[in-house]
């Protein structure tokens, strides 16, 4: 599958910093330690409605990732799936009187134009399900030969007895993990299971839905074996960052990681797993169920997608955070101030700026540190400070590479 075009990204000065970033399965933050090419899973979206602000706040927390790997001297194998057949697209479709591939088509092109107009570097691997199923099935396989599956009514399921390391990254207790389960498409109560929190692999054919060939009869993907596939296929097991928003840490990466270690033999399955905090309007989460959703297509349309991103930026990555309408005309200030700082003809030496905006993305991707560093840059330079005629330049360059910003 097709993902978006790549910004440019210039060249800086000298060397960045090793990443630090916290990692959900260590409980804190730790240095990550990739070799010459760091290797990034993120999940990706349904595409079943438009780009929300949730999503773009999560895509671009490991956008900073990668430019922070990148500047320290990295190369970056990047891989995100979109999970083009799944119950809610099939049941968007189903209500709206839409094609469900029409519908997906429709949502994931609208989706690469957002992460295009926010300058959010594109996967290498960009892979949608139904382009993978087959290498699904043969994963499925693999765990039924260890011994990992059983089937209730045609569909198979995952034992999560069979999963040594099951409750490793999340570290929650069966309790919280039963209760998430059944918030989060889990089915806990389901009669013939043999635990509640075993998990659907691959889903038997029911009437009007889409199904594949398999071994164990016509079907689909369950959710998490979709992206356990295509993590291994693509960038192998022991891969630097497992990604996504924080709603993923249980199911789903918990699952896919079991899934990942009882066919491969390996732990970890990702080095480290990572996730973005929520982004909430009204006090609520923004989600697609709830319906209370800030579309970044529409934002972009009324505003500077820079500062769309600036607004996100003014944020820790892994905070939880409520949207309100004031943060754009803010953000959109910041852009202003910083347009016209590097548009003059010399400025306070940019230097420490450089460093600083280092220091603070290597610690955890510290984005609001970053801005803070720039801003006082931009207030001096303003003031009409400094004589440096390289400094615009350098500040633009760094404000650009390490924090996506086109000033």
């Amino acid at each position: 599958m097709q993902s978006w075009s790549a910004p440019e990204i210039p060249s800086l000065p000298g060397a960045g910093l090793p990443l630090r970033l916290h990692d959900t399965s260590a409980r804190g933050v730790r240095e990550t330690s990739p070799g010459p090419t760091a290797r990034m899973y993120v999940c990706g979206i349904t595409p079943y409605d438009a780009t929300h602000l949730g999503h773009a706040n999560t895509y671009l927390a490991f956008d900073l990732a990668y430019r922070t790997w990148r500047d320290a001297g990295h190369a970056v194998h990047y891989t995100q799936n979109t999970t083009d057949v799944d119950d809610p697209l099939l049941e968007r479709a189903q209500q709206t009187g839409v094609d469900w591939q029409d519908l997906a088509a429709k949502e994931i092109e609208l989706f690469r134009t957002d992460m295009e107009a926010l300058r959010i570097i594109p996967p290498d691997d960009y892979v949608g399900v139904t382009e993978v199923v087959g290498q699904v099935v043969e994963l499925i396989d693999r765990l039924k030969d260890k011994g990992a599956t059983y089937m209730v009514d045609g569909d198979v399921y995952f034992s999560a007895v069979a999963a040594p390391k099951f409750g490793a990254v999340s570290g929650y207790s069966e309790e919280q993990m039963l209760t998430l389960f059944a918030e989060r498409g889990g089915d806990p109560d389901r009669p013939g299971k043999r635990n509640p929190l075993d998990w659907l692999l691959w889903r038997a054919e029911r009437p009007g839905e889409p199904s594949w060939p398999s071994p164990f009869g016509p079907g689909r993907p369950g959710w998490h074996v979709e992206c356990t596939t295509i993590a291994l296929n693509c960038l192998g097991a022991g891969f630097d960052v497992s990604g996504g928003g924080s709603d993923l840490i249980f199911p789903h990466h918990e699952m896919g990681a079991s899934e990942g270690h009882v066919a491969t033999g390996e732990w970890p399955f990702a080095r480290a797993f990572v996730h973005a905090g929520m982004v909430g309007l009204d006090g609520e989460k923004m989600s697609k169920s709830r319906g209370n959703l800030i579309f970044v297509h529409r934002l972009r349309a009324e505003h500077d997608p820079m500062g769309v991103r600036l607004s996100l930026l003014a944020h820790h990555y892994r905070e939880d955070w409520q949207w309100t309408g004031d943060q754009i005309d803010t953000a959109t200030a910041r852009l202003a101030r910083w347009r016209s700082a590097v548009d003059r003809a010399s400025g306070p030496d940019a230097g420490p700026v450089l460093q600083r905006v280092r220091e603070r993305m290597a610690d955890d991707l510290d984005a609001p540190g970053a801005l803070e560093a720039i801003d006082d840059w931009a207030t001096r330079a303003l003031a009409g400070e400094g004589d440096d005629p390289g400094a615009p330049a350098l500040v633009r360059a760094t404000a650009d590479a390490l924090l996506g910003i086109a000033l």
